[in-house]
C-alpha cells in the first residue's frame, strides 16, 4: 500500500512537471507567434511605404519626360514640324547603316 501511495505521489509530481513544461512551451509559442505577427506587420508597412515612394518617383519621372518632349510635340501639333517620335531613331539607323557599309 505504501509503495502504491509513493508511486502515486511520484506520478502526480511528474504530471505537474509535464503540465508546467507544457504551459511554458505554450507561452513561448505564443510569444514567438506574436513576434512574427509584429515583424510581418512591420514588413507590410515597409513594403507599402516603398510602393508609395516608387509610385511617386515614377510619376515624377513620367512628368519630367513629358516636359522634356513638350517642345517637340508642340511644334508638331502646331503643324510646324514633322512627327517627332522615330525621327531620332531613323537618323541613328541611317548612321549605323552607313557605318556598316564603310
Amino acid at each position: 500500500m505504501n509503495s502504491l501511495f509513493a508511486q502515486e505521489i511520484r506520478l502526480s509530481k511528474r504530471h505537474e512537471e509535464i503540465v508546467s513544461q507544457r504551459l511554458m512551451l505554450l507561452q513561448q509559442m505564443e510569444n514567438k507567434f506574436g513576434d512574427q505577427n509584429k515583424e510581418k506587420a512591420s514588413q507590410m508597412q515597409a513594403a507599402e511605404t516603398a510602393f508609395k515612394r516608387n509610385l511617386s518617383l515614377l510619376k515624377t519621372l513620367y512628368w519630367a519626360s513629358v516636359e522634356e518632349y513638350i517642345p517637340k510635340w508642340e511644334q508638331f501639333l502646331l503643324g510646324r514640324e514633322p512627327y517627332p517620335i522615330g525621327v531620332e531613331n531613323q537618323n541613328e539607323a541611317e548612321t549605323n547603316i552607313q557605318n556598316e557599309a564603310q
